[in-house]
């Protein structure tokens, strides 16, 4: 593995205490993402290690990966009180290679904040068994008056103030264009819908790489 780490101390302190407070709707997404897995996981963009504690037993072991220093350490720290073996890595989802096929991967707010969102998801499932899941938790692109507030966002601060998200992606149809079967998936709002807030619509779901 080589280690890419990324210094954004600014974003860093956004999202320590974002993730701090997370409404209770988004936690109970967070929840039913990894609900039913199993065996040895890949967690994309770990955070401060807020889904660690939400892995139920049956998972073996976790790879975590947080390239963004002051997070990683954050992430370290949740480590070492999870349910399950987690292990952090500052490696890039783009740089990250193992030997060993993953059970599953997890994508949680991370696919917005990616450069090249198309790349990693065919890396990510070069990196499952046959058979294995994309679990994905994901704000993804709006319609009507929320879209337009989106594209707005997206060409102006929203990427800068935090860690580069852009918040009108078509996620899931990047999935399913690299490879991916979506097994099940549905939207959900983590906040009021006429919050105006270009984040409040969220995409959770399973997908597989065929067998």
């Amino acid at each position: 593995m080589t280690d890419k780490t990324v210094d954004n101390p600014f974003f860093a302190r956004i999202w320590k205490t974002l993730s701090s407070s997370e409404p209770k709707a988004l936690r109970r997404l967070r929840s039913e993402n990894l609900a039913g897995l199993s065996g040895r996981v890949l967690e994309i963009g770990a955070g401060t290690g807020t889904n660690f504690a939400f892995y139920p037993s049956t998972v073996t072991e976790v790879v975590a990966i947080e390239p963004e220093r002051h997070l990683a350490e954050v992430a370290r720290s949740a480590a070492a009180t999870a349910p399950v073996p987690v292990t952090v890595t500052s490696d890039t989802a783009e740089e990250f290679g193992s030997a060993e096929p993953f059970d599953a991967v997890v994508c949680s707010l991370v696919l917005c904040s990616i450069d090249q969102p198309d790349t990693v998801l065919r890396q990510l499932h070069s990196l499952l068994r046959p058979g294995g899941e994309l679990r994905y938790l994901e704000h993804v692109a709006g319609s009507g008056w929320r879209a337009g507030m989106q594209r707005v966002a997206d060409a102006t601060v929203w990427p800068r103030l935090f860690g580069n998200c852009h918040t009108h992606r078509h996620t899931e149809q990047a999935i399913a264009d690299s490879g991916f079967q979506v097994a099940d998936a549905h939207r959900e709002l983590a906040m009021p819908a006429w919050v105006p807030l270009p984040v409040t619509e969220f995409a959770i779901g399973r997908a597989v790489r065929p067998a």
